[in-house]
């Protein structure tokens, strides 16, 4: 497993929540506790960042950096460009892009979507929970849904919308997103060379770039409870359950 690279990237500038990288979880920044988190999988890790503040405070817990200035649209083209001029020439196979504000993504997750990905032949893997409709989540346009065969194996959309749709207005399961990709070196460098089309740019939601370019995207199954940091909010949800 050798052959696997841990990417973070970490940008301090955030709409909803400037900082959010250097933000105090029980006395320990959110940086840290992902990094950490990678770090404990065995795979090389670097958080990607092009802040001053957040580069020092990897330093400072002995983390590595990889810097990168250039004003990018999304965590893929940066952690692209840190491979591109940082790390390429290496025997990487596959790069696995881990959000820098997923404190809750543990090291043996990170590890089975690794085994999940060199197992099967995908451009890119990703991770998929099922859910049932009649949570209140299903609804909810900040929770990404997929449409998953169970067979394959594979995602065949991504959508903020309530899908699939019930016909009969019946309860049924629904696929939740979870936010971490695992993609084949050659595959990232495709698909931040391609332009973002209809759907993405409807959605807003990078992935629909892959599938609208015949690019294959797997998901393993995970019971994982992750809740995003989107404002400082989170914050207090995310020590409760640490």
């Amino acid at each position: 497993m050798s052959e696997f690279l841990i990417l973070i990237p970490a940008r301090f500038n955030s709409s909803r929540f400037p900082g959010k990288p250097l933000a105090k979880i029980n006395n320990k920044t959110m940086i840290q506790y992902v990094y950490e988190n990678c770090k404990e999988s065995g795979f090389d890790t670097f958080v990607v960042t092009d802040n001053d503040d957040i580069e020092k405070e990897v330093n400072s817990f002995d983390g590595e950096t990889l810097r990168v200035d250039d004003d990018v649209e999304t965590g893929s083209e940066r952690i692209a460009l840190a491979y591109q001029r940082h790390l390429a020439g290496k025997d990487y196979k596959y790069i696995i892009n881990v959000q820098g504000d997923e404190p809750l993504l543990k090291s043996n997750e990170i590890k089975r979507i690794a085994q999940f990905h060199s197992d099967n032949n995908y451009d890119i893997a990703t991770a998929v929970k099922e859910r049932s409709s009649d949570e209140s989540d299903f609804n909810n346009p900040n929770v990404v849904k997929c449409i998953y065969s169970k067979m394959t194996r594979q995602c065949l959309y991504f959508s903020r919308e309530a899908i699939p749709f019930s016909r009969d207005s019946v309860e049924h399961d629904w696929y939740q997103h979870i936010g971490i990709y695992s993609y084949k070196v050659e595959a990232l460098e495709r698909f931040v060379s391609l332009k973002p089309g209809k759907y993405e740019t409807t959605e807003r939601l990078e992935q629909l770039r892959a599938l609208e370019n015949r690019m294959t995207i797997g998901a393993m199954l995970t019971d994982l409870n992750l809740i995003g940091v989107d404002s400082p909010s989170d914050i207090k949800k995310i020590e409760g359950i640490l």
